[in-house]
């Protein structure tokens, strides 16, 4: 009943396009996961190295990472919703390029061209659930908009291997071209609200110029938001990529029991988004409850390092540590947007979002560090560190400008 009440509290075509938003969110993390479940069957066809075809990822993250930024920028100056169009279109196409040429150069260089769709994404959403969301609904908005994309992740591996059973991985990568143009219909087909009008020469009014706009971003504020986004990235990617082998290496856990474990993380971080967007929409101390979460979730994956735990109780400190951290994420929104000036969602987003990709970029190496060296221990421990120091970039950082 409540999420009933929720969606018709929203204006009928406002909630269409938040919908076509969540969609376009959910094929982002598609797309970044389109390789991984098919890697085998491209590098063998392809006759290359595991080196050679994961340049394709390096090339993809490179250029997102770089453009993501100017891309927020242009989202401010000619609009969201366009740039978001063009931005899954470029996806969509790229990955339909992939599948019609049978060329290693042209799947690397196709990467390149989905790497500069994905900067549309982040930049061009938030910004648009900003501008027409209701204020009083915007922190469950946000977190249908986080789920989405979780969701995108999790179906990605299933539909593909299936599409691949019966066309080949060429067939898959077209199935999912085709997948995002779907998506890109259903965008397009949106009208603009009023709102979208309103809120377009609202934000024309008060953008910044470039040279304003980049000093804006250098600000204290939003170098915490982006220290924010990479220690979370840091502590996730990490954490989700070697919690299997640490736990093995460390206490021995069987691989089922190990991957059960990680199941339940994952699970129960999507189910802690939503969790999150409720709470964040009822109480308004958005520092108290990220600093909140993560603290549950440091201490309670220190546990998991530091004792030899039963299957039952590893599985259930898992679960409730991407429950605390998933909770976070809409909080987390928030606070970027507690101190973005109007008409400049775009680049405050497009800026702290790379957070994602710095930590993503280097949580694989420092945390492979720690196993080849022995330490897996040093696997959960340096996550409840970095989720401890996020702590401390909340808690004297936002918390103070949430307190004025």
């Amino acid at each position: 009943m409540t999420q009933l009440i929720f969606v018709r509290a929203i204006p009928a075509a406002e909630s269409r396009l938040i919908a076509a938003v969540c969609a376009a969110h959910m094929m982002s993390h598609y797309y970044m996961l389109v390789l991984a479940p098919l890697f085998a069957f491209v590098r063998a066809d392809f006759d290359v190295s595991y080196t050679q075809l994961a340049l394709a990822l390096t090339v993809f993250n490179v250029v997102s990472g770089v453009l993501q930024t100017p891309v927020g920028f242009l989202v401010d100056r000619i609009g969201a919703r366009v740039v978001l169009i063009a931005g899954l279109a470029l996806s969509a196409a790229a990955f339909a390029v992939i599948g019609l040429f049978n060329s290693y150069w042209v799947f690397i260089a196709m990467y390149g061209v989905a790497g500069l769709g994905n900067t549309a994404y982040h930049p061009a959403d938030y910004s648009l659930l900003s501008h027409h969301s209701p204020s009083e609904k915007l922190s469950q908005i946000f977190a249908f908009h986080t789920f989405a994309g979780m969701l995108g992740s999790a179906v990605a591996p299933v539909t593909l291997l299936a599409i691949q059973s019966y066309f080949g991985w060429r067939g898959a990568y077209i199935g999912a071209a085709l997948l995002g143009f779907t998506v890109l219909a259903v965008l397009i087909a949106q009208p603009k609200p009023v709102a979208a009008l309103r809120s377009a020469r609202t934000g024309k009014g008060s953008a910044h110029g470039a040279d304003a706009g980049w000093r804006f971003l250098m600000s204290p504020a939003i170098l915490l938001n982006l220290a924010f986004f990479v220690l979370t990235s840091i502590m996730g990617n990490g954490l989700n990529t070697y919690l299997v082998v640490a736990l093995g290496a460390a206490h021995g856990t069987p691989p089922a029991v190990a991957n059960i474990a990680l199941t339940s993380l994952l699970a129960l971080n999507a189910t802690g988004v939503l969790a999150g967007g409720a709470l964040a929409g009822q109480v308004q101390r958005h520092a108290l409850i990220a600093g909140s979460g993560l603290t549950v979730a440091g201490a309670v994956i220190a546990l998991v390092g530091l004792l030899d735990l039963p299957s039952t109780a590893l599985i259930a400190l898992t679960g409730l540590s991407g429950f605390a951290v998933g909770i976070t994420y809409p909080s987390r929104d928030m606070l970027v947007r507690a101190v973005t000036p109007p008409g400049a969602f775009g680049a405050v987003f497009g800026f702290v979002s790379t957070g994602f990709n710095i930590g993503a970029s280097v949580a694989p190496i420092v945390y492979g560090m720690l196993m080849d060296h022995g330490h897996p221990r040093g696997v959960f421990l340096l996550s409840a560190a970095v989720s401890l120091i996020c702590v401390f970039t909340v808690t004297f950082g936002f918390s103070r400008r949430e307190g004025r």
